[in-house]
């Protein structure tokens, strides 16, 4: 593509060099630039792309975009390099850089419908629920999340919840081509904060709900919500204005905040009978959930859900009120939610030699670990023997809520490692050790050996006792400093068990 036919609907500050030049791809990151293509420099958290431009040149790459004055680059690149590139600035870069990919991929957005999800919990087992409903409704939906992506029968694992915007293009263009009809995007507060999907015309935005998370990032609650409204104070700004709506759970005192802040109409869900969609009857066991749903007063449908949370009302309830919104009538609904078995590791049962009830669960902020804590009561008559850490490099303050809500809600604790990055691991198990002993809790132990921690809770756990293992989820990973090694906490329960 040409880059004059490629920058056409940008605001470009200062230019030096010819438009008429062809641009093989587009990249932010210098190490893989090849020959023929456009630079995009932006800042990160840590590293600043500026920093790499004369990397980038000598890589190959025949355009730079950065926000830079052109004068100051080619000064500099005259005393560095042999070649000079067509330099380009712009105020915003990253916000270029999602206009640009748009072009360049030729918006694949405008074949499909995109659903965006946000909120601290809940955003990957509703994406699971909603693509399942869809599927049942004829569709072919596609998913972005915090696992992988995936559409039909190609799946690749996730490194992030919400690429870039340069990728997250990339990956729609893909989808596109697979004739999805539908992209399901969990959407995080940090891709809203950084404009990953400002070039994203959502037809729904759906909100589960906010709680402590992030703050190492967004400081105060309130940034964070700021960031997560970003979603619906733009929907329906993008060439979507009379489709759009905005599905929001009014149970959370932050979605009553958000009603006022969306110019798009509106579904509501919730508990409550005001709510769109609401739920009654709601049980739950180990082989699943029973409730009867209810759509605006008028029609109600039985559901039966292999999901064991009773929390998981709320994800489903999110995904029935989404798909509502589409116009997907309930008996689509109602076969989406019985086909889906479950999600990887959130409250997953895990098969074991001992039939014992082993559950590994991604709870890795205090709501989070509150409601699967709550949700074992209601499964086990025996002892919650609870094994979790707190991830290091993040949120420090959540460390102590999350020892005094294991404290209050467990028989018996193993505080443990997490993934402690480049923290030492002794030093954030100390901090989770004040919230327990807050919470009055004596009888816990620490050990640090995140395997060793699992197979004393498994060992120690009578039949009618249930295990709880929080934090990590669907991860196959363990993070310790700057090695990344094989480690799943589904895979170790169930050898523990069958040692035991």
């Amino acid at each position: 593509m040409l880059l004059r036919e490629l920058i056409e609907n940008i605001n470009i500050k200062t230019l030096s060099g010819g438009l008429d030049l062809e641009i093989s791809h587009i990249n932010y990151d210098s190490r893989r630039i090849e020959p023929g293509d456009l630079f995009v420099a932006m800042k990160g958290q840590s590293l600043d792309g500026h920093d790499f431009i004369g990397d980038a040149v000598r890589k190959g790459a025949v355009a730079v975009l950065s926000e830079l004055k052109t004068d100051a680059i080619a000064r500099k690149l005259a005393c560095e390099s042999d070649q000079m590139p067509v330099l380009l600035q712009v105020e915003d870069s990253r916000k270029a850089l999602s206009q640009l990919a748009a072009t360049f991929y030729g918006h694949p957005f405008r074949t499909m419908n995109l659903i965006g999800i946000t909120g601290t919990n809940g955003k990957t087992t509703t994406s699971y629920l909603l693509e399942f409903i869809l599927a049942a409704a004829g569709r072919n939906p596609g998913v972005i999340g915090t696992i992988n992506r995936r559409i039909g029968q190609l799946c690749f694992k996730s490194s992030v919840t919400t690429p870039e915007s340069l990728d997250l293009m990339k990956i729609l263009r893909e989808m596109a081509d697979q004739s999805a009809t539908d992209v399901i995007m969990e959407v995080s507060s940090h891709a809203l904060d950084q404009g990953r999907v400002a070039d994203c015309p959502f037809r729904v935005a759906l909100f589960t709900n906010i709680s402590r998370d992030h703050l190492d990032y967004h400081h105060s609650m309130d940034d964070y919500f700021r960031a997560k409204s970003l979603l619906f104070e733009g929907l329906g700004n993008r060439g979507n204005q009379g489709a759009a709506c905005a599905v929001i759970n009014t149970d959370d005192p932050w979605g009553k905040h958000l009603m006022a802040l969306t110019p798009a109409r509106t579904v509501t869900y919730g508990l409550g009978n005001s709510c769109d969609v609401t739920a009654k009857d709601v049980s739950v066991s180990r082989k699943g959930l029973h409730a009867r749903l209810i759509f605006e007063k008028r029609e109600e449908i039985d559901i039966r859900s292999s999901l064991i949370g009773n929390f998981d009302i709320y994800n489903i309830m999110a995904a029935a009120s989404a798909a509502m919104a589409m116009g997907v009538d309930s008996k689509a609904i109602l076969l989406g939610i019985e086909r889906m078995k479950g999600v990887p590791g959130r409250m997953e049962l895990v098969p074991n030699d001992r039939s014992l009830a082993i559950i590994v669960d991604y709870a890795h902020t205090p709501d989070a670990l509150e409601k699967a804590l709550a949700a074992t009561k209601q499964i086990t008559s025996g002892r919650i023997l609870t094994v979790f850490g707190c991830g290091g490099d993040r949120d420090k303050g959540k460390r102590y809520e999350m020892g005094r809500i294991a404290g209050a809600n467990s028989h018996r604790i193993f505080v443990t490692s997490d993934n402690p990055r480049s923290e030492d691991p002794a030093s954030i198990a100390d901090q989770i050790e004040k919230g327990v002993i807050a919470s009055g809790h004596q009888n816990y132990v620490i050990e640090l050996d995140r395997e060793k921690a699992i197979r004393m809770a498994v060992r120690e756990a009578a039949n009618d006792d249930l295990v709880l293992i929080a934090g990590k989820g669907h991860e196959d990973y363990q993070l310790m400093g700057k090695t990344r090694r094989n480690f799943d906490d589904r895979v170790v329960a169930a050898r523990a068990a069958s040692l035991s």
